[in-house]
């Protein structure tokens, strides 16, 4: 791990983050004292999907996407793009 003080990660920002990016965890100082941690990002495993988990715990209306005459003319006539 190394240390630098904030002008020095000022300067040479780019050659820091290229270290970060090899795997090294830079620590950044003011006055001395540690005040912030430049660290590689870890992706995160990405989890399995398993299709029909949610199998029966969602219900929907039959209803649901069903429009009035006057609801419909009320979205056309609000959206100049649909005209």
């Amino acid at each position: 791990m190394t240390t630098v003080n904030v002008h020095e990660a000022k300067t040479h920002f780019s050659k820091l983050l290229a270290q970060v990016s090899a795997g090294e965890e830079i620590i950044i100082a003011k006055a001395g004292k540690p005040v912030a941690r430049l660290a590689p990002i870890v992706p995160k495993p990405v989890k399995k999907r398993v299709p029909g988990i949610d199998k029966g715990k969602i219900w929907m209306s039959a209803g649901f996407d069903v429009m009035s005459e006057r609801e419909l003319n009320d979205w056309y006539r609000a959206d100049n793009r649909l005209k």
